[in-house]
């Protein structure tokens, strides 16, 4: 027999997936496929359906039919054998015999089907090889996974124990009293005119132009966070791979979460908050994004804080003013003001005001008066701990423990979503766990939500495990949140006239959120 192709589709001639035997060009494939529920008779109980140059040789899989294209001289006997085989292996890999099953399965049928067939013509094997080619089973991958197991035992063990010793060091700095503080970091930003910020942070990574000089003392440092080990990684074949599949136009399935579902989250609660706040004709608002990478075995690899101060005035007759700040930073953090601002007001007595009072701010836009930015690499400066402890359990899968703890106890973090990815087609067994959890298995994540973690509610902590897994496979973590409280310590204290130096009524709105949070 020569088989030019098989394929699986819907009663209404949809194609779900197809495998192609023999050089044929793709339009002639599509058009033989496309041909093939015209030639289906009602009523008629055929196996097989023949035109000029090809037969169809098919059985019906409940809404599914399982098709095989040959050529009209094959021994029909054949290919019955052959489509019964094919019949045979799509129950063992798909649960169910609905098409976005089948779809889910599609690179394991298709494996299955290059089994059974090779250049067009019949192999000669059964259900039983076909499973054990498709496996690969081989000697040489069972004693390196005995020879890993091993290895994962003697570093839970080192874990254990390194988390015992940071756990008594904690303890001990408490007893004592002792204080943590926030390293001063270089960093900066450009400056630009006045206009319309509408909210947005960008722009600010130009080398800086002035910064605040407040002698900082030093502070001792904390002593070093619960952090996992780590246990495993992604092979780096594997996105190389990947890469090339998209290169050559396949549509590959991302199994982390999109950074615009996370912008969107971050979005819908910012939105949330805003529509609490009562505006005044002078409004002010404080804004700060927030942008951390955090290793998985521990350690600090990116944090960037930027913040933007605006100003809206809605109306004329109070365009002359100046605004009085608080600043009552420890951090570092380094400041810079508009062009039109006077800098030295700013710098001897925290006041913005225009460098010609006579003029008026702008009316019925968002005026960036003040940014400020901070950089550092101190585990002290992170707000929000999030540490996943992945471990294989003997069985092929992973127990998978995350917890979390806030470090900035002035902090109210709202809508806290973590996001975990999890393997493709493996649902989570989740155990214990805080708050709420959803898990997407479309985008194969498990997403943990928190409403409020805040000083009465700073830790937390989720189990779950996964069959088919491998501690790399839980990374990156994600996480997204927002608060009504600022992390640098500034604040609008009082907004006076130019003119008589007289206080005004103004509303004030602070807002940190995340633009990026992750544990890589």
């Amino acid at each position: 027999m020569v088989l030019i192709a098989a394929a699986v589709c819907t009663k209404n001639g949809k194609v779900i997936i197809s495998r192609q035997f023999v050089e044929m060009t793709k339009a002639r494939i599509e058009g033989l496929l496309a041909a093939f529920p015209k030639l289906m008779t009602a009523g008629k109980q055929h196996t097989y359906v023949e035109t000029d140059s090809v037969r169809y040789v098919y059985q019906p899989l409940e809404k599914l039919y399982m098709l095989l294209i040959t050529t009209k001289a094959s021994n029909i006997l054949e290919d019955l054998e052959t489509l019964r085989l094919f019949s045979k292996v799509i129950p063992e890999y798909c649960h169910s015999l609905e098409e976005k099953e089948i779809l889910d399965n599609a690179f394991n049928l298709i494996f299955a089907f290059d089994e059974i067939v090779a250049l067009g013509y019949r192999e000669s094997v059964n259900l039983a090889q076909i499973k054990t080619f498709v496996e690969m089973d081989s000697h040489e991958e069972k004693v390196y996974q005995a020879v890993r197991q091993t290895q994962e035992r003697e570093a839970r063990q080192k874990m254990r124990e390194k988390a015992k010793e940071l756990q008594r060091q904690r303890m001990e700095s408490a007893k004592r009293g002792t204080t943590v503080g926030m390293g001063r970091s270089s960093g900066g930003f450009s400056s630009d005119g006045f206009g319309s910020s509408g909210g947005s942070m960008s722009g600010i990574n130009a080398p800086s132009i002035e910064i605040d000089n407040k002698p900082i003392l030093p502070k001792p440092q904390k002593p070093i966070s619960r952090n996992a080990l780590k246990l495993g990684g992604k092979s780096k074949d594997v996105d190389s791979f990947v890469d090339q599949l998209k290169s050559e136009g396949e549509k590959i399935v991302n199994l982390t979460p999109t950074p615009a579902s996370s912008n969107q989250a971050v979005a819908n609660a910012k939105a949330k908050i805003i529509s609490d706040i009562h505006t005044e004709s002078i409004h002010l608002k404080l804004e700060d994004k927030l942008v951390v990478r955090i290793g998985r075995d521990g350690g600090l690899q990116q944090f960037e804080l930027s913040g933007l101060l605006t100003l809206r005035i809605t109306d004329e007759n109070l365009g002359r003013i100046k605004v009085q700040l608080q600043n009552d930073d420890t951090h570092g953090i380094q400041l810079q003001t508009h062009p039109n601002v006077d800098k030295e007001l700013f710098k001897t007595r925290s006041i913005i005001g225009l460098k010609n009072p006579t003029k008026p701010f702008p009316l019925n836009t968002d005026v960036g008066v003040l940014k400020w930015r901070f950089v550092s690499l101190d585990d002290s400066a992170i707000p929000l701990t999030i540490n996943c402890w992945p471990s294989e359990n003997g069985e092929g899968g992973c127990d998978v423990s995350i917890e979390y703890e806030l470090e900035a106890l002035h902090l109210e973090l709202q809508d806290v979503t973590i996001v975990i990815p999890l393997p493709v087609n493996v649902q989570p067994n989740v155990v214990e766990y805080d708050g709420t959890y959803n898990y997407d298995s479309r985008k194969h994540i498990l997403q943990w939500n928190i409403p409020v973690i805040d000083g009465p509610n700073r830790m937390g902590s989720m189990e779950f495990s996964c069959s088919s897994s491998i501690p790399g496979d839980f990374f990156p973590v994600q996480a997204t949140f927002v608060s009504k409280n600022p992390y640098v310590a500034l604040k609008a204290k009082d907004v006076t006239l130019v003119d008589d130096e007289s206080s005004v009524k103004f509303s004030a709105e602070t807002l940190l959120f995340v633009d990026k949070y992750e544990i890589v």
